[in-house]
């Protein structure tokens, strides 16, 4: 008996087309800083917490929240709306402090927290989906590249370039010794 070659179906060839765009496409964290919409990457995030109370640091810049433990880890803690605009986040039920993957020199990263208000959504987008903001962002080296959507423009946040040297140093000791 000889057989026919299969034939694909419609609804499998409509399944494949649609694993293989959402395979292009990443995850984003959004969240606000006033009214305007940010995107984290979720490869860098590690857990998304709800706000702790926080021991401060004296002597540290502004935008530095404080230090809390982790699962024995000390964590430091920055306020993105703080240090973006010098207003410290709204205290609300939705204001969160996401631990990320900070990039540190050598092998391993860190956990840094974040404080970021309205962080409760997830944005699925293709890398190509983003585009250059137009602007030069010097003062602010952690803007990434723009999307939209029904919210208006979304911005990327650089998880690496959050720090600039002196914080870093200031925050990861011992990575910079």
């Amino acid at each position: 008996m000889q057989h026919e070659p299969a034939v694909p179906s419609m609804t499998n060839i409509l399944h494949t087309r649609i694993q293989e765009k959402i395979a292009s496409h990443m995850l984003f964290l959004l969240f606000q800083i006033g009214q305007d919409h940010y995107a984290l990457d979720t490869r860098q995030v590690a857990v998304v917490l709800p706000l702790v109370k926080l021991k401060q640091m004296p002597a540290t810049a502004p935008w530095v929240a404080g230090v809390f433990t982790y699962r024995g880890q000390s964590v430091p803690v920055i306020d993105l709306s703080q240090l973006a605009t010098g207003k410290p986040s709204r205290q609300r039920l939705s204001t969160r402090i996401v631990l990320v993957h900070y990039p540190a020199p050598g092998p391993d990263s860190r956990l840094l927290g974040l404080v970021l208000e309205k962080a409760s959504e997830i944005m699925r987008r293709a890398p190509s989906e983003f585009r250059d903001s137009g602007l030069d962002h010097g003062a602010a080296p952690y803007l990434g590249p723009v999307t939209d959507d029904a919210r208006g423009l979304i911005q990327s946040v650089q998880v690496q370039d959050l720090l600039p040297p002196e914080v870093r140093a200031q925050l990861f000791p011992s990575v910079e010794a």
